[in-house]
């Protein structure tokens, strides 16, 4: 029984597949952003530890958060010439409705009366820490979609959408990590 390994060496000369096969350097803006979106998606899970057990919906929450971003990596790391076979494929995508959790999100931190006056200062507990690192590394990803219609990928709106809003709710999350402190 042969055990196939991760490690397939095809890599070893600085190239990297996108979803469909096409080889392209790692340095390739969309294995930049797909790089960037897998960096939030560890970034989310540093977070669920510390909510475990006061938040298990919160936890449930960026669990659903993090597969959307695994979905929203699959259709980055497609080439725009694929982009038709992707939209045919089983490969789910990334929805309106999504968006719609974040902002109710956003929505429900916001009418609990959260203030704040001027930049934060992250760093006022762990969590708020985390939450912090998740949030910047969001920012980050947003701008290595932004970026990537000047080197001829298009991504849909909603993606970039989905980004912006989660980064303004892991603001807000911190803020409130901050309060409970």
């Amino acid at each position: 029984m042969s055990v196939r390994s991760i490690a397939t060496r095809t890599g070893d000369d600085g190239t990297t597949s996108l979803l469909y096969g096409q080889r392209v350097p790692k340095t390739n803006p969309q294995i930049e952003a797909v790089g960037t979106l897998d960096e939030l998606n560890v970034a989310l899970g540093s977070i669920k530890p510390h909510l475990a057990l006061q938040e298990p919906a919160s936890v449930v929450f960026l669990k659903n958060i993090q597969q959307n971003l695994v979905t929203l990596m699959g259709e980055i790391a497609c080439a725009e010439e694929d982009m038709t076979r992707y939209e045919l494929s089983k490969f789910s995508r990334l929805q309106i409705s999504d968006l719609v959790q974040i902002d109710a999100r956003v929505a429900k931190l916001e009418a609990a009366g959260l203030v704040f006056d001027g930049w934060a200062a992250p760093g006022a507990s762990l969590l708020s820490a985390c939450i912090d690192t998740a949030r910047v590394t969001a920012r980050r990803a947003e701008r290595r979609l932004v970026a990537l219609p000047s080197h001829g990928r298009h991504p849909r709106p909603l993606l970039l959408e989905y980004i912006n809003r989660l980064s303004d709710l892991l603001w807000l999350m911190a803020r409130e990590a901050e309060s409970a402190k």
